[in-house]
């Protein structure tokens, strides 16, 4: 089902979308503070455009499986959307709505030119083949047709995807339109992408992190720093944190957590995951419950995994002076 948001009534998804509790309470917040009217924070509030399928996945048992899937045009007033896809068991229309919007947020801060969107597939792709997993990027690409291109809307990595999903997105893509390597961005680099794309997002929070420490006289050196999540972001924070003097003093993934008060050793951390195993079978430090982590005694906590993970219930165990946040949405406002 393709759902153009242009025909539903804009007040009663205004009301929908506040429902998603802290990035709406903080978009409305904002709206009081520069006292946006009434009619323009409805319109800013509600996406263009919500996309909503569901896809059949041959999966290698000759069986199909039927997974939702999603891709939310929240503004392009200022570009083509632009925003991640994920493969995540918590996928939903929510999700993805609120998540498009706080990229029109982000893209209008940075003063890029692109809008906001997000995209995903409701599935855990732990448990799948890499040929059910290219089956299933390739279906959710076609599914799209129409609704994404260079000027139109770009995907992008997010979590549990990569360059190689990018790859399968843009090859699919280029069956109808011909090869259009800018379809999405996060691609591999022999298909046109970007050299230090893959470690940006990790790099940026540690830059933001050491200028936030050098405003306050200090330096990331010798500074303890916690990591919740140790996918793409969360392994390229680490890896800088440590390059740059700090200490890694524990990190936790889907699977749990380890701790070393000393400092991890990260290199031979992100060596064991990238082989394929969690950061509890990587025999880097001792294992933590995770549900300790973010009351750890340190300096920095950085939450980079999913949103809402610091909220009214798990903040008052921290103990980190600085919490630099580096997964979409990881502190509600409580």
């Amino acid at each position: 089902m393709v759902a153009d948001q242009a025909g539903m009534d804009r007040a009663q998804r205004a009301s929908d979308h506040a429902s998603t509790a802290g990035p709406a309470k903080q978009f409305n917040a904002a709206c009081d503070l520069l006292e946006v009217g009434t009619r323009e924070r409805t319109e800013l509030s509600v996406p263009d455009r919500e996309i909503s399928k569901l896809i059949p996945v041959l999966c290698d048992d000759g069986t199909t499986r039927i997974v939702e899937a999603y891709r939310v045009q929240h503004n392009n007033s200022r570009g083509p959307y632009k925003g991640g896809v994920r493969f995540h068991p918590h996928v939903d229309l929510a999700e993805t709505r609120t998540l498009a919007s706080l990229m029109t947020w982000k893209t209008a801060v940075v003063d890029v030119p692109f809008g906001g969107a997000k995209g995903g597939i409701r599935i855990d792709p732990t448990g799948l083949s890499q040929a059910e997993l290219e089956i299933m990027t390739r279906v959710f690409t076609n599914a799209l047709d129409g609704f994404i291109g260079p000027d139109v809307d770009v995907p992008a990595p997010d979590v549990n995807t990569g360059p190689q999903v990018m790859a399968w997105m843009v090859d699919e893509y280029s069956k109808t339109h011909g090869f259009e390597p800018s379809v999405v961005t996060g691609k591999p680099l022999d298909m046109g992408g970007s050299i230090g794309r893959t470690a940006a997002t990790g790099r940026g929070v540690v830059d933001v992190l050491e200028r936030h420490l050098h405003h306050g006289g200090s330096s990331i050196v010798g500074k303890r720093v916690v990591v919740q999540g140790f996918g793409n972001v969360g392994s390229w924070l680490a890896r800088e944190v440590a390059r740059r003097g700090g200490r890694v003093i524990a990190v936790s993934d889907i699977e749990g957590a380890i701790h070393e008060p000393h400092g991890l050793d990260v290199e031979s951390l992100v060596k064991a995951v990238s082989a394929g195993v969690s950061v509890v079978d990587s025999g880097v430090g001792r294992e933590l419950d995770a549900a300790t982590l973010l009351g750890l005694d340190c300096d920095v906590l950085a939450p980079a995994a999913l949103g809402g993970g610091l909220n009214a219930e798990t903040a008052p165990a921290v103990k980190a002076s600085v919490v630099i946040e580096g997964a979409n949405g990881p502190t509600t406002p409580e």
